[in-house]
C-alpha cells in the first residue's frame, strides 16, 4: 500500500501553500551564500521534495553565471518554477525582506546612539571580527579556484592592480572575462571552467524534464527561449529598474546624493560577480574616498551589521546609502527621511537587475549552462576577485588597527603607484587583539561566523570597560 501510495502523482503546492516557507527561507537566510544555499536544499530538495536534486544544481550553476547574490537568485529562480512570475516576486524579494528591515532598524540605531558607550564598544569588537570573516572569504574563494598557475597568477595581477594602481573594479572584472574566454580556447588545461557544486558530467541534460513528485509549473517550464519573448521582459524590468530612479532625480534633482546613489548601485549591481565581498573594495573605495559618505571604520561596522542580520551580505549596501544620505539631506529632507529614502532606494537599485536577469534569462538556462566557454570566463573572474577581496581585507585592516592612515603616491613608467602609510604611533592594540581572538576562534578553532562575532564582541566589551578607550 505505501509503494501504490507513494506512486501517486502529488496534488500541486498552490501559491499560498508555498509562501509561508519562502518566509521560513527567509527567516533562516543567515551565514553567506553557502549556507543560505544548505538551507534552500535542505527545506526545497530533502524536506519538503519540492524541486529534484539535478534541477537544483541546474539552477545554482545558471546563477553563479549572473552577477549578484546567488542565494536570492536562486530562490526567485525556483520560485519562478513553481508559480511564475508571482512566484519569483515573492521567493525573491521575502528573501531580501528580513535583512532590510533589520539593517534599516539598526542604522536608525547606529546614527542616533552610536555615542553611547555601550553601542559604541559593541561595534568596536564587531569591526574588528569582521576582518577576520574577510580573510576567511579569500581562501574560500581562492580555495576554489586557484588550483592552476595561471589562475594563481591572474589574482596576483588583480591585486597589484587594484591595490597600487588603483585600476577601476569593473575593468579588472572585464579584462579577467576576457582573459578566460580567450584563455580556455587557447590553454583550457591552464584555465579550467568552474564547477563550484558538482562534478562535472553528473548533471542530466534531461533536467528540464519534471521528475515525479516535483513541484514545478509545466507551463513555466514550457517556456520557449525566443528573442522577442526576451526582448519584452527585459524591456519591462528595465523600466521597473530606472523609473523610480528616474522619479527621483525629478523631485530632488539629479545631483542629490539619493540619485546618485541609485545611479552608482545600479552600476555597482552589474558587476557583483564572485560574491557580495568582491564588488565591496569598489563600494568601499568610491563610498568613501570619491563621494565621502562614510569613513573606512564605518564601513567594517556595516559589515558587521550585514553578517549578523539574515540575508545577502550585500545588504551592506543599505548601510553605506543610509549613512550617505544622512550626513548629505539636502534642502528638501530631515538626515533620517534622506537615510531611510536612500536605503530603499539602494536596495531597489541592487534587486531590481536580479529579477531582470532571472526572468529574462531562466528559459535559456540549458544553453548557458551547458557553454564551457562561458564558465570558464566567469572561473578567471572568480580568480581576481581573490586578489580583489585580498585587496579589500588588507586596506580594511590598515585603516581599523591604525587610527590615522595617509596614501602616498609616486609616478612610475606613466603610472602612478599608490600604498598606504599608517601613522604608527596609532596603533590600537584592543582592536589588535579582537582581531587576533577572532583569526584563532574562526582559523584555528573552526567556530561559525555568528559564534566567532559573538566571542570577539565579548571581548572587545570587556576591554572597553576596563580601559574605557580603544
Amino acid at each position: 500500500m505505501h509503494e501504490i501510495a507513494a506512486e501517486l502523482p502529488r496534488k500541486r503546492v498552490t501559491y499560498w501553500q508555498a509562501f509561508p516557507t519562502w518566509l521560513r527561507i527567509a527567516g533562516l537566510s543567515f551565514g553567506g551564500p553557502t549556507a543560505q544555499i544548505a538551507v534552500m536544499h535542505r527545506i526545497l530538495v530533502d524536506e519538503k521534495k519540492w524541486v529534484g536534486e539535478s534541477r537544483f544544481l541546474h539552477a545554482l550553476n545558471f546563477c553563479m553565471l549572473l552577477p549578484g547574490p546567488e542565494a536570492q537568485q536562486l530562490a526567485t529562480y525556483i520560485g519562478w518554477l513553481m508559480h511564475g512570475t508571482r512566484g519569483a516576486l515573492t521567493a525573491g524579494l521575502l528573501f531580501i525582506l528580513p535583512g532590510f528591515v533589520s539593517i534599516l532598524a539598526l542604522s536608525i540605531v547606529y546614527v542616533l546612539y552610536q555615542q553611547v558607550p555601550a553601542v559604541d564598544a559593541v561595534f568596536f569588537g564587531l569591526k574588528a571580527a569582521i576582518l577576520a570573516v574577510v580573510l576567511q572569504a579569500v581562501m574560500r574563494i581562492g580555495s576554489r579556484v586557484l588550483k592552476t598557475r595561471a589562475m594563481l597568477t591572474v589574482a596576483i595581477v588583480a591585486f597589484l592592480a587594484i591595490f597600487f594602481l588603483h585600476v577601476p573594479f569593473p575593468l579588472v572584472i572585464l579584462a579577467a572575462g576576457v582573459a578566460g574566454l580567450i584563455g580556455h580556447r587557447l590553454a583550457p588545461l591552464w584555465f579550467p571552467t568552474l564547477q563550484p557544486h558538482a562534478k562535472q558530467g553528473t548533471e542530466k541534460v534531461s533536467d528540464l524534464k519534471i521528475e515525479p513528485g516535483e513541484q514545478v509549473n509545466p507551463q513555466v517550464v514550457a517556456v520557449r527561449a525566443t528573442w522577442s519573448r526576451t526582448l519584452f521582459v527585459a524591456a519591462v524590468w528595465l523600466a521597473i529598474w530606472w523609473l523610480p530612479i528616474g522619479l527621483v532625480a525629478l523631485i530632488f534633482g539629479s545631483d542629490s546624493v539619493i540619485t546618485v546613489q541609485g545611479v552608482f548601485f545600479s552600476k555597482a549591481a552589474l558587476v557583483t560577480f564572485g560574491g557580495a565581498y568582491s564588488v565591496l573594495t569598489y563600494i568601499a573605495q568610491e563610498a568613501v574616498h570619491r563621494y565621502g559618505w562614510l569613513k573606512p571604520a564605518e564601513m567594517l561596522d556595516g559589515l558587521g551589521l550585514a553578517e549578523t542580520t539574515p540575508g545577502p551580505l550585500i545588504m551592506v549596501v543599505q548601510f553605506v546609502a543610509f549613512l550617505g544620505a544622512y550626513h548629505n539631506p539636502g534642502e528638501h529632507l530631515s538626515p533620517l527621511a534622506a537615510g531611510i529614502l536612500g536605503s530603499v532606494v539602494t536596495v531597489w537599485a541592487t534587486f531590481a537587475p536580479c529579477f531582470l536577469y532571472i526572468l529574462t534569462g531562466a528559459p535559456w538556462i540549458e544553453t548557458l549552462r551547458r557553454s564551457q566557454v562561458l564558465s570558464a570566463g566567469l572561473a578567471v573572474v572568480t580568480a581576481a576577485v581573490v586578489g580583489v577581496v585580498l585587496n579589500l581585507a588588507i586596506w580594511l585592516a590598515v585603516h581599523t588597527v591604525f587610527r590615522t592612515v595617509h596614501e602616498s603616491s609616486l609616478p612610475l613608467f606613466g603610472f602612478k603607484l599608490h600604498w598606504l602609510t599608517p601613522e604608527w604611533h596609532t596603533l590600537s592594540f584592543g582592536t589588535l587583539l579582537c582581531m587576533s581572538v577572532a583569526m584563532v576562534l574562526i582559523f584555528a578553532i573552526k567556530r561559525s561566523v555568528l559564534v566567532s562575532l559573538a566571542i570577539t564582541v565579548g571581548v572587545g566589551l570587556v576591554w572597553y570597560a576596563v580601559l574605557g578607550t580603544r
